[in-house]
């Protein structure tokens, strides 16, 4: 298939419209079957719920072009699994995860032309996303739900693309403790905006956030998951149960031990302890992996190894192997790439 004629290496991270997208609704009590449509528009009552009281729900992964030409998605199934968790928790009919697989691949299959070659840097962002749909005035959940997914090919996440990245540490609360921050639920975005334009016009790229009942942890930013290498090569990441589960993170877990040889480690992070480690990164969809080069405590300048590459060595190994993986490059685990066309 012929790709749009689209200067790719230059694209960034926002929202083109393609050519279909998937939509299915739920209504009573069951999913219909579902379509791809040419209409980008949503039209819904002043009163819907996701209006009201924010009853929504996404997901994101990407689509690639591998060295020998196949279009593939990594590890669909995770995002259907953790879709599933959200909407449990956000009391939302879950969409079945063998059908948000197959509407994964309708989508891109449909969307083809979009997907950015290989080499190019870019990449087809899929969104996945459900909402609450009927007229509610009343603090309750809806009755009727829609699930959708769009396409948009993307650019790095970070403008500039692979750059060391400085980061402080905000004095808001990203989650509350037996809250929602384990779940990608859109209220936990919109609690991050007013920190995130403050951190961008203060100069910083990203906040980190710490535990808010005690504010003593490291946990994680507005956008991602964060890892640390110590110097003696150990890859270490924050536990705690208002971390959102990072399905590139849990990846990179598994590549840093059976790849790598590495020593990994699932523990709580102290803020106070932060120096100690040799590097730093954060890690997620969007960005798979970006390079910290620092982290500022109230003026406290904490400093990470990036090496003459941008990145620190054991990050940038992590980096080319896990997108070795998904360009095809390297041999995946068992079901890590899900082959479309």
């Amino acid at each position: 298939m012929e790709k749009k004629n689209i200067d790719w290496s230059n694209i960034g991270f926002g929202y083109v419209q393609t050519d279909l997208r998937y939509v299915s609704n739920y209504k009573n009590g069951a999913w219909d079957d579902g379509c791809l449509t040419e209409d980008a528009t949503i039209t819904m009552n002043e009163c819907a719920c996701v209006l009201q009281y924010a009853q929504t729900c996404f997901e994101g992964l990407k689509a690639y072009t591998t060295v020998d030409g196949r279009i593939v998605c990594f590890r669909p199934d995770l995002n259907a699994s953790r879709m599933a968790d959200s909407c449990r928790r956000m009391k939302m009919p879950v969409f079945p995860e063998d059908r948000f697989v197959d509407a994964v691949v309708q989508t891109v299959k449909a969307n083809a032309a979009w997907v950015p070659p290989y080499g190019s840097g870019a990449s087809l962002y899929l969104r996945p996303y459900m909402f609450g749909y009927d007229s509610i005035i009343g603090v309750k959940p809806a009755n009727e739900f829609q699930f959708r997914i769009f396409a948009t090919p993307v650019g790095p996440y970070f403008k500039g693309g692979v750059r060391p990245l400085t980061l402080r540490v905000s004095d808001y609360d990203r989650a509350a403790p037996r809250g929602t921050g384990h779940i990608k639920a859109g209220l936990n975005y919109a609690m991050s905006l007013y920190a995130i334009v403050d951190a961008h016009e203060q100069g910083y790229d990203e906040n980190v956030y710490l535990d808010s009942a005690t504010r003593t942890h490291i946990e994680e930013t507005g956008g991602a998951n964060i890892i640390f290498v110590t110097k003696d090569g150990k890859l270490v990441t924050p536990k705690s149960d208002t971390i959102l589960p990072s399905i590139t993170r849990r990846s990179l877990l598994q590549v840093a031990k059976d790849y790598l040889g590495m020593e990994v480690e699932e523990r709580e992070v102290a803020l106070s302890e932060i120096s100690d480690f040799a590097e730093c990164g954060l890690c997620g969809t969007a960005a798979v992996i970006s390079p910290v080069g620092k982290i500022v405590d109230h003026g406290k300048e904490i400093c990470f190894n990036i090496g003459e590459s941008g990145m620190g060595d054991t990050v940038k190994k992590l980096y080319d192997t896990l997108t070795g993986i998904q360009m095809g490059k390297l041999t995946p685990p068992a079901g890590w790439v899900k082959v479309i066309e």
